[in-house]
């Protein structure tokens, strides 16, 4: 599995950032005073339980709901209520947790969509080349022209990653694009988005596979009742009980206690047996 570094990004100015940024749907606050910074090269990683807040959080991020209170930042500029499709023209990007493509177009034609919207070409041509070349990238080699109707749900997810990444972002949220991969799809795409860190962008990733976003981000944030209950490197997260009481429960601590013993016990290379 492939793990973060430290890189020079860590002194990046942030390309998006949010202040005290909440939501409340009648007496329900969702979302309260959460406070984040997306620098180039960096991946912030965002866990909690269902509910806990985590996609009305990328909702107000890129314009499809308003903040109640806070401030949304992109390059210093406040944007704050901005439409989505400004916040897109701005470079920021997002795949959605429930994938609506437009089924009345191929598969391609939905990529080629963001290469026209975006930064890419206007003209047609191109832009299919583009779009072709995203979907080799992202795992959709060879499905260019069938329907979505007729994608599996894995490749459902890699469409909506491919669409997003025709936006030429340079901010990318990530709502659970793991869900639905097989066991042995989830370290192609965790390879494919660490890729994409290394390339220079901005990533946040909601994602229920602990796993690989522990491995994955440069620092987890974790949200329990629209709250932020911690943030900081994976492993002291993962370690908190807080963390372990709030949203990954005992069986996950006594999996990690068991793994720590193994490795504690086993013969040290060149060591005797």
């Amino acid at each position: 599995m492939t793990t973060a570094t430290p890189s020079a990004a860590n002194t990046a100015p942030p390309l998006l950032a949010a202040s005290k940024l909440s939501r409340r749907f009648g007496g329900l606050l969702a979302v309260s005073d959460v406070d984040l910074e997306l620098r180039p090269g960096r991946l912030l990683g965002v866990i909690g339980a269902n509910g806990a807040g985590k996609s009305t959080l990328i909702n107000m991020l890129t314009g499809h709901l308003q903040p109640t209170s806070g401030r949304v930042l992109i390059d210093g500029h406040d944007q704050t209520g901005a439409k989505p499709w400004t916040i897109a023209h701005a470079g920021v990007a997002r795949t959605f947790q429930i994938v609506k493509p437009f089924r009345e177009m191929t598969v391609v034609e939905n990529v080629m969509l963001g290469e026209l919207f975006g930064k890419g070409s206007a003209r047609p041509a191109v832009a299919r080349k583009a779009a072709l070349e995203l979907m080799e990238r992202v795992g959709l080699g060879g499905k260019a022209e069938l329907n979505p109707a007729e994608l599996s749900v894995a490749d459902a997810r890699r469409l909506e990653l491919a669409r997003a990444l025709a936006l030429r972002p340079r901010v990318l949220l990530l709502d659970e694009v793991l869900a639905g991969l097989r066991p042995n799809e989830i370290q192609p795409a965790v390879e494919l988005i660490d890729g994409l860190r290394k390339e220079g962008l901005a990533l946040l990733m909601v994602e229920h596979v602990v796993h690989a976003i522990a491995a994955i981000s440069d620092e987890i944030l974790v949200l329990h009742h629209g709250q932020m209950l911690t943030r900081g490197p994976a492993a002291e997260v993962l370690s908190d009980d807080r963390v372990i009481a709030a949203y990954l429960g005992s069986r996950y601590a006594a999996r990690q206690k068991a793994r720590a013993a193994a490795a504690s016990s086993a013969p040290k290379p060149g060591g005797s047996t």
